[in-house]
């Protein structure tokens, strides 16, 4: 069997008694019944993931694969490709938008780079390049089947190894100049959707922009009529490296029970293609906020997951991702430390008819 196989073989569904066990316990604090909301369910979906009615996130890193699309022939971003290389090197210097965010949380970032146009200078990016920047999906796939595996086997082996690093949690992050685009595609592709309904503007397109945009998408779900049913193939044809690359990280985290924070739209595409190989893998994964893009909306649907914050989040990197983890810590002190009914002599409330 291949990484891939043996991974997809080894994920277990979450554990039921460890989240019945979360919901029991939410319900003995001394406080409104559900009364923080989408935080519990999180805190569930914790217990269930880790296996352990008292889940722990004080270890959690953050991590961004970064990789250039060759669909930005087609005019269909603001700035050039060159770009994801000058914001790679930001994270190398722990200057980027994520960085200062995750300093912040007391977090770890992970920048992977596994397809950058160019070598990279810093010696905290991790290399892990497939290729030079995947091919323009309007003429010719994406890529091969062949690399798309090896970049979920990459992503794979970067949940593995935080794992074995004693990370709790970890959170997906992606750069790449035009992955608005290929992560449209996907979606149109897996949902079955027209190219109009899930490409937004990005990084501020011009309405001349999108309209090029959808007709990149269009031209290129045409071209391969990727099979919805075939995830990899789906990747391989109009996806990205980083695409692939986080939907390795949703599997190899499920296979080794860490949980996952989904950012935006991009990765929500991600964790539709890793849930339709493997659908027991949506136990291990959390979302953090629903993205302005129109595709984030539809993403979140199809994974059957409601967003912690709902806030206008744009910016990608992981940014989103950091920005809930931060939020579910507050939900865990309350889950752990907080008093019961009992322990203040309030009458426990009772659920209503």
């Amino acid at each position: 069997m291949t990484q891939l196989e043996n991974v997809l073989a080894g994920v277990r569904p979450p554990c039921e008694t460890s989240m019945e066990a979360a919901r029991a316990r939410f319900r003995s604090l001394a406080m409104p019944l559900g009364s923080l909301g989408r935080l519990e369910d999180a805190v569930v979906r914790l217990a269930g993931a880790q296996r352990a009615v008292l889940p722990q996130i004080d270890r959690r890193a953050v991590v961004v694969f970064c990789a250039d699309n060759g669909v930005v022939a087609q005019g269909v971003t603001q700035c050039g490709q060159e770009v994801t290389a000058v914001v790679a090197e930001n994270m190398n210097d722990g200057k980027s938008a994520v960085c200062r965010m995750a300093a912040r949380s007391g977090m770890e970032v992970f920048p992977v780079d596994i397809g950058i146009a160019r070598e990279v200078r810093g010696d905290r990016i991790l290399r892990r390049k497939l290729l030079y920047g995947t091919r323009d999906f309007t003429v010719e796939p994406a890529m091969s089947r062949e690399i798309c595996i090896r970049a979920l086997e990459v992503g794979i082996e970067m949940a593995q190894r935080c794992a074995a690093g004693g990370y709790q949690l970890l959170c997906a992050g992606e750069m790449g100049i035009g992955n608005t685009t290929t992560a449209a595609a996907v979606t149109a592709a897996l949902l079955g959707l027209p190219p109009e309904e899930v490409a937004g503007r990005g990084a501020g397109l011009s309405s001349e922009g999108l309209a090029r945009k959808v007709e990149a998408i269009r031209r290129g779900l045409r071209l391969h009529r990727p099979d919805p049913s075939d995830p990899v193939g789906v990747l391989a044809a109009v996806g990205g490296l980083d695409i692939a690359g986080m939907a390795g990280l949703y599997l190899g985290g499920a296979a080794c029970g860490v949980p996952v924070l989904l950012d935006g739209v991009i990765s929500a595409a991600a964790a539709l293609a890793a849930v339709r190989l493997c659908p027991a893998a949506a136990g291990c994964l959390l979302p953090s906020h629903q993205s302005a893009e129109p595709a984030g909306k539809r993403l979140l649907e199809a994974l059957a997951m409601e967003p912690i914050l709902t806030a206008g989040l744009r910016l990608g990197e992981g940014t989103g991702a950091v920005a809930a983890a931060a939020v579910l810590d507050l939900a865990l002190t309350v889950y752990r430390e907080m008093p019961g009914f009992d322990d203040v002599g309030i009458e426990a409330y009772q659920p209503l008819a």
